[in-house]
């Protein structure tokens, strides 16, 4: 005999229903809590410099209380994700058993208070009349059909109030004001994606197809994107092709899992010599967040489109929101930089966005810092293609995924590379479909993988490169292991005018090279010059120019 079956019958779901809701409206109300603490309370503070001992313990409880709103945001979407669960899995089972009940008194079957189905006509038929007989035995198999619904609409039912009620005992509540509360959250969420929907990494798409990333996204309920989000912020945080913003909450949430891990290491005193170099990386990382993050102009604020800690660490951080600008440039540095020098790759995104913004204050503008490759480091590496080969992929993911992220027209994208980030760009641009740039802009190049701008799958009279002429790189390096001097002649693309010195003063402020680079931004000519071959270095003692 079903047991529960006049419970389920009968049962009134409409209190779960808006317990669901009000869990929902709960997150939701978190989320912008934390949003609004940032925007309009740290931010600003950071913003205007405050400094002192009084400041430093200061933001620590702020930075305490924002990291736990983060924290009971999660918990409490993922109590909210298991209730609607159990509610939608009830109802299901409900609507079954009570059409079960409905079709098997309309075949003429009895069904009592405890859920038995029987049949009055059962054992009346002449047992010499085969085809009644036959007729009764096609009846008992109905019934036992009708009753096997009523069970398995009890098991579904009870299956699912009993797993809601084991995953509900997993969240653990009591590390809100813990360091180790967001990995906690994130355990809680994982746990729920894992059994309730088998959200994990290998349901996320990972071809680095944009297009089909972003399908799938689309495709995916508000409450499963939040609980990824949640559960898998590693992976959604780089998931080219979905929105920015979806893309910079899940990177935010694994810079707080991250700090609070190192925060712990430090504690107990188990912060190695790398430790320690990604650390300070992620610590300059959130210091520049909490500054933007005052600035009520969105195009000034930062947004996170990928962090991770591996081998020397990888951020690409965006100055503006890339999707809803006028024009998107990316920056990709070159040699020496990683993780730990995050904060002066976000400086360099400013200032090509100031000069933008002073060439064409009518539009915005979006630049971003993409450090997402292992840049290599001043060794042998720097001679070679094969970091660039590496990451040349990644790039090219990118650069579509911000085209099919982005709202409205079409942007003007501009790449730009600075020493060996323009042979990362060179490889992407001349590898697969290309990297779909409207221009491509170096400086300081050593070469691009390619000894001609039309291998590069664009308009050579939009390849622009720039050298200073007593930089080094594009002196002595170019023209040898990694492809022609971008500012040759037969290389074929355009030179645009510098009068800056040495390998890294491209963006000096006031300076022509800066402004040229601004002008290219925003689609504009910037001023040329004449081509030609810039004086290669020759060893003192002998006949020729010097650089």
């Amino acid at each position: 005999m079903p047991e529960n079956f006049h419970e389920l019958l009968k049962q009134d779901f409409s209190d779960l229903q808006a317990a669901v809701k009000t869990w929902q409206k709960l997150a939701q109300e978190l989320e912008e809590a934390q949003v609004q603490h940032r925007h309009k309370v740290t931010g600003p503070l950071h913003a205007g410099k405050w400094e002192g001992a009084d400041a430093r313990t200061a933001f620590r409880k702020m930075e305490a209380s924002e990291t736990q709103l983060g924290v009971a945001q999660s918990d409490v979407s993922s109590i909210a994700t298991v209730l609607d669960t159990v509610h939608v899995r009830m109802k299901l089972a409900q609507d079954k058993l009570r059409q079960g009940v409905r079709d098997a008194e309309a075949d003429g079957y009895t069904v009592d208070d405890h859920g038995t189905v029987t049949d009055s006509r059962s054992g009346t038929t002449d047992a010499d009349d085969a085809e009644a007989q036959a007729a009764e035995k096609q009846r008992v198999a109905v019934m036992g059909v009708y009753q096997g619904i009523v069970q398995d609409s009890i098991d579904n039912a009870t299956s699912a109030s009993w797993e809601g009620m084991q995953l509900l005992q997993s969240i653990d509540a009591f590390t809100l004001d813990k360091d180790y509360g967001a990995s906690k959250a994130r355990e809680g969420a994982r746990k729920v994606a894992d059994s309730l929907f088998q959200i994990g990494d290998e349901f996320i798409p990972s071809d680095k197809d944009p297009k089909e990333n972003a399908k799938w996204w689309a495709g995916l309920t508000p409450q499963e994107r939040q609980l990824y989000i949640d559960a898998c912020p590693e992976k959604i945080g780089w998931l080219d092709g979905i929105p920015t913003t979806d893309r910079d909450e899940a990177n935010r949430k694994y810079l707080d899992n991250s700090l609070s891990e190192y925060d712990l290491k430090k504690q107990n005193g188990d912060l190695g010599i790398h430790d320690e170099r990604q650390y300070g990386g992620l610590r300059k990382l959130q210091n520049a967040l909490d500054e933007s993050d005052g600035d009520s102009d969105e195009n000034k604020r930062l947004f996170v489109l990928g962090i991770d800690t591996k081998s020397d660490g990888r951020a690409i951080v965006a100055k503006g929101n890339p999707d809803t600008a006028d024009n998107v440039a990316i920056q990709v540095p070159g040699t020496g930089n990683d993780l730990s020098n995050v904060d002066e790759q976000i400086d360099r995104a400013g200032i090509l966005q100031k000069s933008a913004n002073d060439n064409d204050g009518t539009q915005k503008t979006a630049v971003v810092s993409w450090l997402g490759y292992n840049a290599p480091e001043a060794d042998a590496s720097v001679a070679t293609p094969a970091r660039a080969r590496e990451g040349e992929a990644d790039l090219r993911a990118f650069t579509h995924g911000l085209r099919e992220s982005h709202h409205g027209d079409r942007a003007h994208m501009s790449v730009l590379g600075h020493s060996y980030g323009s042979t990362m760009v060179g490889a992407a641009a001349s590898g697969g479909k290309g990297i779909d740039a409207d221009d491509i802009i170096v400086v300081g190049s050593p070469g691009m993988t390619v000894d001609h701008a039309k291998d590069l799958h664009m308009d050579p009279g939009h390849v622009w490169a720039g050298y200073a002429k007593d930089d080094p790189v594009s002196l002595i390096t170019s023209d040898k292991t990694l492809g022609g001097n971008p500012a040759d002649k037969e290389f074929g693309g355009k030179v645009f005018g510098v009068d800056t010195e040495g390998h890294s003063g491209y963006w000096d402020e006031d300076s022509a090279s800066l402004q040229n680079q601004g002008r290219i931004i925003v689609g504009q000519a910037p001023s040329e010059e004449d081509y030609h071959v810039p004086p290669k270095y020759v060893p003192p003692g002998t006949v020729g120019p010097k650089w």
